[in-house]
């Protein structure tokens, strides 16, 4: 067929410090891109060097503001026009998942409308991990790539030499999530059932479980306000747990988290870096998912199995 298009890896700007450790990971050098901003705000992405005939790897998480998936549609748009072979948006933090479903009246499905947002700007393939909710992946009409944080939390969790573990889903919808955790570990699960006054406000909590003496090991996608995880947290400890530890792919981290989870029962939060850190905290931790992304990257672009790699 003649010479294989060229692999080529740019970045957003909310994601550069990623970028670069993927980067590094593969053996490439980051590609040169610049994103000048207008007097009003307005912004245009260019890429500084031809893609002509290129696999394009575009590396950009969609946490808010709103500028952030717009600058990646932007791209997406700039790759294909400048006659790209192939732009695949690789997407750490896919923003507006929980906005999977109409779960009231006169909402949106915003997860539905961004698979159709990028389908519109020309993505051929998107990598992402740690989808708030599975189904997602079947929004979109061009291949998904789903990578799990479990991947990383499970052997990391393994080696920390904690006496007798328990998994804990924060919630009803996270079982599945954790049921993976406990049959990897070999482990029992509890649950915790929660009513929502409001979004972001945590009702009433009860455990479904026997957590004394344990080590509990809470696993979920995503920690936004804190209010779930640690209100959770300090259940477990009244119910008798040993010690209490959270493992999330994505510290979304709204105010007042980094507060709430200092004053909490909580020893310690891991998350990947899928979203940079607003600020420093005792407690949290990051696990890099650069070498994971860096290897569904490779694959992707040398038609090589993912799932042998990440699928559990």
């Amino acid at each position: 067929m003649g010479t294989k298009a060229p692999l080529k890896i740019f970045t957003g700007t909310a994601t550069t410090y990623l970028t670069e450790k993927i980067c590094e990971s593969v053996g490439v050098e980051l590609g040169k891109s610049s994103c000048p901003v207008f007097a009003d705000g307005e912004f245009e992405p260019c890429y500084e060097e031809t893609i002509r005939g290129s696999h394009v790897f575009i590396v950009q998480s969609t946490f808010p503001p709103g500028d952030n998936l717009l600058e990646l549609l932007l791209m997406i748009d700039a790759s294909k026009r400048a006659s790209a072979y192939k732009t695949i948006a690789v997407i750490p933090y896919f923003g507006f998942a929980r906005q999977d479903r109409k779960d009231k009246p006169r909402v949106s499905i915003g997860a539905k409308l961004m698979a159709d947002l990028l389908s519109a700007a020309g993505v051929d393939r998107v990598i992402t991990m740690d989808l708030h909710a599975d189904q997602i992946q079947g929004f979109f009409n061009v291949p998904v790539d789903h990578l799990y944080a479990s991947a990383l939390f499970i052997p990391f969790i393994q080696q920390m030499g904690l006496r007798d573990i328990v998994i804990a889903s924060p919630d009803v919808g996270g079982t599945k999530r954790a049921n993976t955790y406990a049959r990897l570990l070999g482990t029992d699960m509890v649950i915790c059932h929660k009513s929502r006054e409001k979004a972001n406000v945590v009702g009433n909590m009860t455990l479904i479980g026997d957590v004394r003496d344990k080590d509990v090991i809470i696993v979920d996608d995503l920690i936004d306000t804190a209010g779930t995880i640690t209100k959770a947290a300090g259940l477990m400890i009244k119910e008798g747990a040993n010690s209490v530890r959270a493992f999330a792919a994505h510290g979304l981290l709204s105010e007042p988290a980094y507060e709430r989870i200092e004053n909490s029962a909580l020893k310690e939060v891991y998350f990947t870096d899928s979203i940079p850190a607003k600020r420093e905290s005792s407690k949290i931790k990051y696990i890099s998912v650069a070498d994971a992304f860096s290897q569904a990257i490779q694959r992707v672009y040398k038609n090589q199995s993912i799932s042998s790699l990440f699928f559990k």
